[in-house]
C-alpha cells in the first residue's frame, strides 16, 4: 500500500493525489475497524501473550501512520504553515478571542499565503492587499465559494445570500442587488426611508439632553428600523415589543458569535448539538424571528400588488409568483425568510457599531468634530435634512467617515470563502472546497498603502489639496464576487445618520480625553466599539 501511494505521488498532478488519498483513506479505515472488531470479538486483544499484543499494536500503529501519510498526499501542495497537532490542529496556537491578531503574527513568519488547521480541517489564510486582490478579484470566480460554517448552516439552512452557494446564491444575490439598487419601488426610495429615521434618532437623542447615557440601543433602534422599512415597508416604535425582540435576538446572535463558545460550535458542531448551552437559546430565538418574518410575508402577500411592490418582501413574493411554473426556481418561501434574516443579521449590528465608534472618535478628537460640523454648516446648513448629494461637496467629512471604518476594522477576517474547483494560486494547489480566510485587516493596516496605519488619521483619504482621495486597500466591505451585498445601503446610513446628528448636537465625554480609549475591543467575530457613556449638547 505504501509503495503504491508513493508511486502515485511521484511525477503526477493533483487528480492522482486525490485518488490516492481517497483510496488510502478508505483502505486504512476499513482495515483498522475490521481488524479491531475481529480482534475484540475473538478476545485476542486481551490475551496475555505480550509478543502477539505487541504485533497487534504495531500493526494498528502502522495503519494509522499510513492514514496520516495518505492525508498528507491531499494537502502536500497547500501553502506552508505552523505544524498542526492531531485532532486540534493549530487551535492551541491561535487566540480564539482574537484570531485575526494570531493570523497577522503568523503572516510575518509564513508570508501572505499560509495554511492553518482548524481542528482536522485546513484553511488557507490570505494576507496583504495585493494577495487579497489577486485572489478575490483576479481569480474571483475560483474563490467565489462561501464556506458555510456550522452556525450559518444551522441558522440559514443553506438559503439566503450569505449562507448559500451555486445557483441559489447567484440568482438570489442578483435579484437582491437589483432590487436594492432600483428601490424606487412603491413611493419612497431607500434614501428617503433613512432620512425619515434620522428625524426619530434626533428626537431620541434630544430626550437625553444633559443626561449621561450609553447610545448603543438608541443607535441600534435606528439602524434596525431602516432594515424594517426596506424589508417590511414600515418602521416600528422604539418601544414596540416585536421590534425589541428583533433587537434582542440579533444582539444575542452576535454576542454568541463573538465568544469562544461560538467558535467551538463551528469547530465541533456535532458535539455541541448534544450539549446544553447558550447556543440552544440563540437558535430557538432565531426560529421565532423566522416565524415573525413568515407571518409578515403572509400578511403582505394578501394585500400586495405584484406589479407595484412597496418593499423587499413584496418584491420577492412577486418574483416567486413570476417563477412558480419553473421547477428549478430558487425563489420560494425558505429562500425569502433566510434572505430577510441575512439582511437583519448583516445590516444592523455592523452599521450600528460603526456609528457608535464614530461618536466615540468625535468625542476623543473635538477639533475633528468641530471641523466636520463646520463643513455641515457650510454645505447643508442647520435646518435642511442631509442628502447623499451633499457628500460630494464634503471631502473632509467623507474622509473622516472612511477613516473611522478603516481604523475600526470591524470584520478583520470577513466571512470565509471556499474555492469552487481545484485552483492554482501563487505556486500552490488548493483542492476544491478548501476553506479560504481573507484577512481583510491586513489590507487596512498595510503600511505600503496608507500614510498612517496605527493611529486615527483622516489624511489617509485626503490629497495635498484637501480633496477626497480613494484608496483601493479600503476593503471594509471585502472585494470581488462575495463583496458585501449591502455596501451601498451601509454607506448611505453612515453618512446620513452621522451628518444629521452632528448637525444638531455636539458629543462630549465625562472622561478626560487622555482616558478615553477609542481602540476597538477584539473578539472572535470582529472588533467592536468599547462601551461608553456620553453627553449630547444641542447646537445653537
Amino acid at each position: 500500500m505504501l509503495e503504491l501511494a508513493v508511486s502515485c505521488h511521484q511525477g503526477c498532478g493533483h487528480s492522482p493525489f486525490i485518488r490516492t488519498y481517497m483510496w488510502a483513506e478508505s483502505c486504512c479505515e476499513s482495515l483498522v475497524y475490521t481488524l479491531s472488531d475481529s480482534l475484540v470479538e475473538m478476545e485476542l486483544l486481551f490475551l496475555p501473550d505480550t509478543s502477539f499484543s505487541s504485533f497487534v499494536i504495531g500493526l494498528l500503529a502502522f495503519l494509522l501512520l499510513l492514514k496520516i501519510f495518505s492525508q498528507s498526499l491531499k494537502t502536500s501542495r497547500l501553502p506552508p504553515g505552523p505544524a498542526p497537532l492531531p485532532l486540534v490542529g493549530n487551535l492551541l496556537q491561535l487566540d480564539m478571542k482574537k484570531p485575526s491578531m494570531s493570523y497577522l503574527e503568523l503572516s510575518k513568519t509564513y508570508g501572505s499565503v499560509f495554511t492553518v488547521w482548524l481542528g482536522s480541517k485546513p484553511a488557507v489564510v490570505l494576507s496583504s492587499y495585493s494577495t487579497l486582490k489577486d485572489a478575490l478579484l483576479t481569480q474571483g470566480e475560483e474563490f467565489s465559494g462561501r464556506y458555510i460554517y456550522p452556525v450559518l448552516q444551522k441558522s440559514n439552512e443553506g438559503y439566503g445570500v450569505v449562507g448559500s452557494n451555486g445557483e441559489q446564491w447567484k440568482q438570489v444575490r442578483r435579484f437582491s442587488l437589483t432590487t436594492l439598487k432600483n428601490f424606487g419601488m412603491g413611493r419612497r426610495s431607500i434614501e428617503e426611508r433613512i432620512q425619515e429615521e434620522t428625524n426619530f434618532l434626533q428626537e431620541a437623542f434630544l430626550e437625553k439632553k444633559d443626561l449621561l447615557f450609553n447610545p448603543k440601543f438608541i443607535v441600534l433602534n435606528a439602524v434596525a428600523n431602516v432594515i424594517c422599512s426596506v424589508v417590511f415597508g414600515r418602521r416600528f416604535s422604539y418601544q414596540d415589543k416585536d421590534f425589541l425582540f428583533f433587537l434582542k435576538t440579533i444582539d444575542g446572535y452576535f454576542n454568541f458569535l463573538s465568544r469562544p463558545t461560538g467558535q467551538l460550535y463551528n469547530i465541533f458542531p456535532k458535539i455541541m448539538n448534544h450539549l446544553p448551552g447558550e447556543h440552544k437559546k440563540v437558535f430557538a430565538d432565531l426560529e421565532k424571528l423566522k416565524m415573525f418574518i413568515r407571518n409578515e410575508a403572509t400578511s403582505l402577500k394578501a394585500k400586495m400588488n405584484p406589479d407595484d411592490p412597496n418593499n423587499f418582501i413584496e418584491a420577492f413574493l412577486a418574483q416567486i409568483l413570476k417563477e412558480k411554473a419553473n421547477p428549478q426556481t430558487e425563489f420560494h418561501e425558505l429562500s425569502l425568510e433566510n434572505s430577510v434574516m441575512n439582511m437583519f443579521s448583516a445590516g444592523t449590528e455592523t452599521v450600528s457599531s460603526t456609528l457608535r465608534q464614530a461618536i466615540l472618535i468625535m468625542m476623543k478628537f473635538p477639533h475633528i468634530q468641530e471641523k466636520v460640523q463646520e463643513e455641515i454648516d457650510t454645505v447643508i446648513g442647520s435646518h435642511r435634512t442631509p442628502c447623499m448629494q451633499d457628500k460630494q461637496n464634503m471631502p473632509y467629512t467623507d474622509a473622516v467617515l472612511h477613516e473611522i471604518q478603516r481604523f475600526m476594522d470591524l470584520a478583520p477576517i470577513g466571512i470565509p470563502h471556499t474555492v469552487i474547483k481545484d485552483t492554482e494560486f501563487k505556486g500552490y494547489l488548493l483542492p476544491k472546497d478548501t476553506v479560504v480566510i481573507p484577512l481583510l485587516s491586513s489590507a487596512l493596516s498595510d503600511p505600503t498603502m496608507w500614510k498612517t496605519t496605527d493611529s486615527f488619521c483622516p489624511e489617509n483619504f485626503l490629497d495635498e489639496n484637501g480633496a477626497f482621495k480613494k484608496n483601493d486597500a479600503f476593503l471594509v466591505f471585502s472585494l470581488g464576487k462575495r463583496a458585501c451585498l449591502g455596501e451601498s445601503l451601509a454607506r448611505m446610513e453612515i453618512f446620513l445618520f452621522i451628518t444629521s446628528l452632528l448637525q444638531k448636537f455636539t458629543f462630549t465625554s465625562p472622561l478626560p480625553l487622555l482616558e478615553l480609549d477609542i481602540s476597538p475591543e477584539l473578539c472572535s467575530f470582529g472588533r467592536m466599539p468599547r462601551p461608553y457613556q456620553m453627553y449630547v449638547k444641542v447646537r445653537v
